[in-house]
């Protein structure tokens, strides 16, 4: 299974990033990092590019929203599987948010699985039942 992950907007969490990286490689997915400081229509062209079967896009800094809340309108210009998982998962808002009001609101925007404030390694076991519910072969 190919993966494209990063950290979205103008969060430089790089370690972060790089612990998603090392999880997910040892799950046996093949990884494309954007890195940090990434755009939302970056990963896009890169979930195109790659043919991903998943978008796994992080933020810890709690600005996701403002970086996020176009993907529904993206999604229409784009031409996805219809497959494809997107999912976004860390610190999702700034301050003390509760997860029932940010869950909601990301997948308004058009995500499938929205972690906020969740343990990577339980988020991403969920993430591979999902893919092998959907028919791929969890990684």
């Amino acid at each position: 299974m190919k993966v494209v992950t990063g950290v979205v907007g103008n969060d430089v969490h790089v370690v972060a990033n790089r612990l998603i990286e090392i999880s997910l490689k040892e799950r046996g997915f093949t990884v494309y990092n954007l890195g940090v400081n990434t755009y939302l229509e970056e990963f896009l062209d890169a979930l195109l590019e790659t043919d991903a079967d998943l978008l796994l896009i992080s933020s810890l800094n709690g600005e996701a929203e403002g970086w996020c809340r176009d993907l529904k309108i993206l999604k229409s210009a784009y031409r996805f599987r219809k497959d494809v998982l997107f999912v976004i998962g860390g610190n999702l808002a700034v301050g003390e948010v509760e997860e029932s009001v940010i869950v909601p609101k990301f997948e308004k925007f058009g995500f499938d699985l929205v972690y906020h404030q969740k343990d990577l390694n339980a988020s991403l076991d969920e993430v591979e039942r999902v893919l092998a519910q959907r028919g791929g072969a969890a990684a």
